[in-house]
């Protein structure tokens, strides 16, 4: 049994927790995800690891309730306890793989938006724990959703807020924001990390594939089960089939195709879909959704 620790209440009904999972934080890397189960009857929930503390043995997760089990989620208090805390899963951020020398050469943008700001909080402050400092980038419609400000102050070089409706920071969306800081203000970037919404996501690799700067992606909102073994987070990236939770979930951005995987997290929802899915799909659908067996 895994322990709430901490539970507060952010934005937009958005929830932070702390969990005590010693194993998981003993070698859990920034980018990698957990598969929370409340109870023997609750669903399997991937969520992006936000924060980690070896010492401590806890780990940071942020849920937004938009659905049964996360809102089953949501209601549980400190000192109670989730079933399952599966982790850490997933590949690792690309800069985990490289040298803090290597990773100084580059300047390097992080783009977050809704709840992707979480799991780019925690890139974010691991890069600042290893000498490296990163521009970053929150959007989001209006003010009152913002979540992680405060948070990312602490550990970005430079950040960068801009709302839709101009209540906070920078008027326009993150694209407008990016165009701001390298066609107006002249700044350079080697590469981009953008995590959030998948509409945020593609206009953003479509923005960033004109401006010729490498970008990278997290597609943790397509995946269900988190094993590889439902079909529903399988991706179009470049010439080969991917699934976000065992390939993933971070992926080139200008290989990915946005527009399929959009269009089968829509289909994914229901039966007739799913079923659907699995014939046009055939052996690279991977099956076992509990409705295509």
């Amino acid at each position: 049994m895994y322990k709430i620790l901490k539970k507060e209440y952010l934005a937009n009904n958005i929830w932070l927790m702390e969990v005590e999972a010693p194993l998981v934080a003993k070698s859990c890397q920034a980018g990698q995800f957990v598969i929370v189960k409340t109870d023997e009857k609750g669903e399997r929930i991937p969520l992006t690891i936000c924060d980690y503390d070896r010492e401590r043995g806890v780990i940071t997760i942020v849920l937004q309730a938009v659905g049964a089990s996360t809102t089953m989620m949501k209601d549980y208090e400190v000192g109670e306890c989730f079933m399952n805390f599966v982790g850490p899963l997933g590949r690792p951020s690309d800069l985990c793989e490289l040298t803090v020398d290597e990773i100084k050469k580059e300047n390097i943008l992080f783009v977050a938006g809704g709840v992707g700001t979480a799991p780019v909080y925690c890139q974010v402050k691991w890069l600042k724990s290893i000498g490296v400092d990163v521009d970053v980038i929150i959007g989001a419609r209006t003010k009152d959703i913002i979540i992680f400000e405060k948070e990312m102050e602490e550990v970005a070089g430079n950040l960068y807020m801009c709302t839709d409706d101009g209540s906070y920071g920078f008027k326009g969306n993150t694209c407008d924001m990016i165009n701001e800081l390298v066609k107006n203000q002249g700044k350079t970037y080697d590469r981009v990390i953008a995590i959030g919404p998948m509409i945020m996501m593609k206009f953003v690799c479509m923005l960033t594939k004109e401006l010729g700067i490498k970008t990278v992606v997290s597609m943790n909102p397509v995946m269900v089960d988190g094993t590889g073994m439902c079909g529903a987070c399988r991706l179009q990236v470049g010439d080969e089939v991917k699934f976000a939770c065992v390939d993933g979930p971070e992926f080139d951005g200008h290989l990915v195709d946005f527009d399929q995987a959009m269009k089968r997290q829509a289909m994914y929802k229901t039966e007739e879909g799913r079923a659907l899915l699995k014939v046009q799909e055939g052996e690279t659908h991977k099956g076992r959704c509990g409705t295509c067996d």
